[in-house]
């Protein structure tokens, strides 16, 4: 069972004012990967995360080809964060949702410096639906039942 825990939101919430942007790791429909920081994933309720995608370049257009996404978190550096070498993969579908209730409360839980960068607001939610969260030595600490 996948149950984000207050632990988690708090490294998330903290991850851009730490200096430790996330990654977002997408790939294409024939499978080439590609990496991208994304300062805005936040916990968007219990099982899912989400970020605001405002540049609409290749990881937008990835996500339309391969719903699949990993969502890297490392900061050794927080005393709070138990997990081995301070990092979370958090694996998961998502989705580009460009208008509606999910993409106003993913934009709110946008960050301000985030939100400051797109203030016309013409970005688009991405939401994950998580499936797996593990440590980097791939041990599993959550899996969807």
């Amino acid at each position: 069972m996948i149950k984000i825990t207050p632990v988690m939101q708090d490294l998330l919430d903290k991850a851009l004012a730490d200096g430790t942007p996330c990654l977002i790791g997408t790939a294409s429909k024939d499978g080439r990967p590609q990496i991208s920081p994304k300062g805005s994933v936040a916990v968007y309720d219990d099982q899912t995360l989400c970020y605001w995608e405002r540049s609409h370049r290749t990881s937008q257009a990835r996500l339309g080809e391969n719903a699949n996404v990993v969502v890297y978190y490392r900061n050794a550096a927080r005393k709070e964060n138990p997990y081995r070498a301070g990092c979370i993969r958090f694996h998961g579908k998502a989705r580009v949702v460009t208008s509606g209730p999910d993409r106003d409360k993913a934009w709110n839980l946008t960050n301000h410096e985030e939100q400051s960068k797109d203030p016309e607001k013409k970005g688009a939610a991405v939401i994950i639906d998580l499936d797996l969260i593990e440590q980097i030595d791939s041990s599993v600490i959550m899996k969807r039942d």
